[in-house]
């Protein structure tokens, strides 16, 4: 357990990954930082070389620009970041004759503790336990997602579950989209979850 004191607040940060049982190794890279109130989750897409560069070329090169923007990190610095991740990770996949992409799901937290801003790209997700309510606060960026909102194919089909792989937004896509951003609140007792589809 990590803690950071942040204006009337203290912050609480933990993380941990597992290989789990469909990949022979972990693609996953999770920062939680010792310094900022930032925590972020990058998960690779596939079980390849393209998965692993993608992971840690994108944490690495968020990190970077959240730290190089801090304290001034607002969504103007947000979106700015994720392009300096969608660029580097395109060019770390220029070599590789496989797919080079992962999500990013980030949490910052305004050095007054009153404001966060999530970032999203891809499925990973983001949730907040608040008063006993558990709500997912983040949209996937897969073809499921939209197919489900939009009635093109019931709940648990095959057509819904083929789609889950069919990523419209992620790191190292050749149209570099944006992330989505969202302001949050914080409110003692909170309890937030940063985490890939594997959960």
């Amino acid at each position: 357990m990590h803690r950071l004191p942040l204006g009337e607040v203290t912050l609480e940060f933990a993380g941990g990954s597992v290989v789990g049982n469909r990949y022979p190794a972990n693609f996953d890279v999770l920062h939680v930082d010792p310094a900022l109130p930032f925590a972020a989750v990058v998960d690779g897409m596939g079980a390849g070389e393209g998965s692993r560069r993608a992971g840690t070329t994108a944490m690495s090169t968020f990190v970077a620009q959240v730290r190089a923007a801090w304290p001034a990190v607002d969504a103007r610095q947000l979106r700015a970041a994720v392009g300096h991740v969608q660029s580097a990770v395109r060019a770390a996949g220029a070599q590789l004759a496989e797919l080079t992409g992962c999500t990013l799901t980030a949490l910052l937290v305004e050095p007054d503790g009153g404001q966060g801003w999530l970032v999203q790209l891809g499925d990973s997700r983001a949730y907040r336990l608040r008063d006993g309510l558990l709500e997912l606060l983040t949209v996937d960026h897969t073809a499921a997602w939209l197919g489900v909102l939009h009635g093109w194919y019931p709940v648990g089909s095959p057509a819904a579950d083929r789609a889950r792989y069919q990523l419209t937004r992620y790191a190292g896509h050749p149209d570099e989209p944006e992330a989505d951003l969202l302001a949050v609140s914080l409110r003692p007792g909170d309890v937030w979850l940063l985490c890939t589809d594997g959960v």
